[in-house]
């Protein structure tokens, strides 16, 4: 049994394998439990593996490379058009040997322990964010059960906190003012550990010398820098800034058929995380283009006196992936980037 490419459906306790010859035979067939996957691919010949990028995934693929097998990652909707039967595990795993082998599938870089464990304190956080908006708009919702309303963002918050942390305020009844103390407790505690986070990302940065390279791009603070060093492996693999963008959802979509182009909005697709961070840039930049001379900012201030501010938040930030990538390349080749007040690599955006 010669084994050149093997397919492998990841699962939470039993893998399935499909492996082929180079004539294409099914020559290996194999369910196994976790236990057992590594030592049965430890006593295979290095090969090329391929496999979905999904949970675990990562991790079993810097074992397998240890092992000598050539490991590709696969998104799972580009795999799942190889499916030729009903869906179940063994044709998950033979749609990935045979996805694996075409010239143009597109694979997903292998991260390593340092990139995840970055990224874990980005996903950690944007929960607790998630958490923390829930916590509020529950208790700005009960609290205008007793018609008590506030502003919004920050100061409107503080308000209502401090009304019902006052309890000689007799205008909430005391087991409701109880029960609402418990939301409070829970947005505070979530600030202190978003705060935490904040501070670990903050330092993660300053030991990267690809991140402070990145943080001298205006708009691009620690949270951007880390989270494109975590998620973008290797800047090699992208031909251009363009395709980069493309990646990340950050270009037009097309409807076009019948030689008629039909250019729709931006296609959203990509790490959603990453995308949403690089706007939330772009729309600090654009907010504060307005007066200010400049390559980029006279080319921005161009754009908002023709274009919607959104339209303009999403040119600007579909302009970064190529600088950014710029960037991280630059800390291989030895070069430099010139101060943010000297334009330096910005002036490439226009």
């Amino acid at each position: 049994m010669s084994v050149t490419t093997i397919g492998v459906d990841l699962a939470k306790n039993v893998f399935h394998i499909h492996g082929v010859d180079a004539e294409g035979r099914s020559v290996l067939r194999r369910k196994t439990s976790r236990a057992g996957f590594e030592r049965l691919m430890a006593g295979i010949p290095g090969c090329r593996v391929g496999m979905e990028a999904g949970s675990g995934s990562h991790h079993w693929a810097r074992q397998l490379h240890a092992h000598g097998h050539d490991v590709k990652l696969m998104p799972p909707r580009y795999v799942r058009p190889y499916v030729k039967t009903n869906k179940h595990d063994a044709a998950d795993a033979e749609a990935c040997c045979e996805a694996v082998q075409r010239p143009g599938m597109r694979f997903v870089p292998v991260k390593t322990v340092e990139q995840q464990a970055v990224l874990m304190l980005h996903k950690v956080r944007d929960h607790l964010v998630c958490q923390r908006t829930g916590t509020i708009n529950a208790l700005r919702g009960h609290l205008a059960e007793f018609g008590i309303t506030a502003a919004t963002q920050r100061r409107g918050l503080s308000e209502l906190i401090g009304l019902v942390e006052n309890e000689t305020d007799s205008g909430l009844p005391e087991d409701a003012r109880k029960a609402l103390l418990l939301l409070v407790e829970q947005i505070h505690a979530g600030d202190k550990q978003i705060k935490d986070l904040d501070r670990q990302i903050i330092e993660a940065a300053k030991v990267s010398e690809v991140c402070q390279r990145l943080i001298a791009v205006p708009g691009v603070g620690p949270i951007i820098a880390t989270a494109l060093t975590a998620h973008l492996p290797c800047p090699d693999q992208f031909t251009s800034g363009r395709h980069f963008a493309a990646w990340l959802g950050l270009t037009p979509r097309q409807h076009s058929s019948g030689g008629k182009d039909k250019i729709l909005g931006i296609s959203k697709r990509g790490n959603a995380y990453l995308r949403r961070q690089l706007v939330n840039g772009a729309r600090a930049v654009v907010r504060v283009a307005p007066g200010r001379e400049g390559i980029l900012w006279s080319w921005t201030n161009q754009l908002l006196s023709r274009r919607p501010f959104n339209v303009v938040v999403a040119a600007v930030a579909s302009k970064w992936p190529g600088l950014l990538g710029r960037c991280a390349r630059m800390e291989r080749s030895g070069g430099s980037l010139k101060p943010p007040n000297d334009e330096g690599p910005m002036a490439r955006l226009a």
